[in-house]
């Protein structure tokens, strides 16, 4: 990995083996259900993805909104992700998340989205291989 002088100083590193997933400091560490076995269980391919992208996106959002209020809210982030294949056999991802924050108006929170989007690392032109959407919810609803 490049040392750019913008990356964070954290790598993370995890293993995947055996039907098992963990992380190198033990934060996580849990079963793997394959989406091939549905005897399997543990979290699949999907939560994993959607946790991770949710936790991402998540951070990237707490940074925008301190760029656009000072007052304090909370900030949530929920992603749905769905695995496929295409017709040559490789994986593709459909991630949708959404962005809600008590406190903020709908200007802001529209504002706070499309910064966020911006910021998080996995908002790119590139489709062919995932399709991401990120919107804002209010009250819930998008």
């Amino acid at each position: 990995m490049s040392q750019h002088s913008s990356w964070l100083n954290e790598t993370a590193s995890a293993t995947a083996e055996g039907g098992h997933v963990r992380t190198e400091d033990g934060g996580l560490s849990t079963a793997l259900a394959s989406p091939l076995a549905p005897h399997c269980t543990g979290l699949s391919p999907s939560q994993l993805l959607a946790a991770a992208f949710a936790s991402c996106l998540h951070h990237a959002a707490v940074e925008a909104a301190g760029e656009i209020t000072d007052e304090a809210h909370t900030v949530q982030v929920r992603a749905e992700a769905k695995l496929g294949r295409d017709d040559d056999g490789r994986y593709r991802a459909d991630v949708r998340a959404s962005i809600s924050s008590a406190g903020l108006t709908r200007q802001q929170l529209a504002d706070l989205v499309e910064h966020a989007d911006r910021l998080w690392p996995f908002s790119t032109g590139d489709t062919s291989r995932h399709h991401l959407t990120v919107a804002l919810t209010e009250n819930g609803r998008r």
